[in-house]
């Protein structure tokens, strides 16, 4: 059993997002983690949009991925995703995708920062939003 909180959604696949090669395009992956974060934040009972409404945004910083296995229209699949790194300046979220096998198709994470929307400056996630950082550090992956 794992020691914190995991957010599990079921990914859609469609003809759309496939390749020529009839694979899952590569960079579809990109939203199903948007997919995942997003399910996170609403599982843990916030929203962007509340984010927005407060005058932020929370732009990613940097991203990172690594595909193990291919995905095809008609799979099942599935994002798990976690906070894996919560400092109260950036937030890093976990991810993994699996198919209905529980394989492995591509794991990754992406940081995120908080910016203020009327001039892009970065500041503290920690100020802005204390009782969302703190249930982050409450649920998130400890090393």
């Amino acid at each position: 059993m794992e020691n914190y909180f995991i957010s599990k959604r079921e990914i859609h696949l469609y003809y759309a997002d496939t390749d020529m090669m009839g694979v899952i395009y590569h960079a579809n992956y990109l939203k199903f983690f948007e997919l995942g974060r997003t399910a996170l934040i609403e599982d843990l009972g916030y929203n962007y949009l509340s984010m927005e409404e407060a005058g932020y945004y929370a732009p990613v910083y940097d991203i990172q991925i690594t595909y193990k296995k291919p995905l095809r229209y008609g799979d099942q699949a599935f994002v798990k995703t976690w906070v894996a790194h919560n400092d109260g300046i950036k937030t890093i979220y976990g991810y993994t995708i699996i198919n209905e096998n529980e394989e492995v198709c591509a794991e990754g994470t992406s940081t995120h920062i908080i910016v203020k929307k009327e001039n892009f400056r970065p500041t503290s996630f920690k100020k802005a939003f204390p009782e969302w950082h703190m249930k982050y550090e409450k649920i998130k992956k400890r090393d």
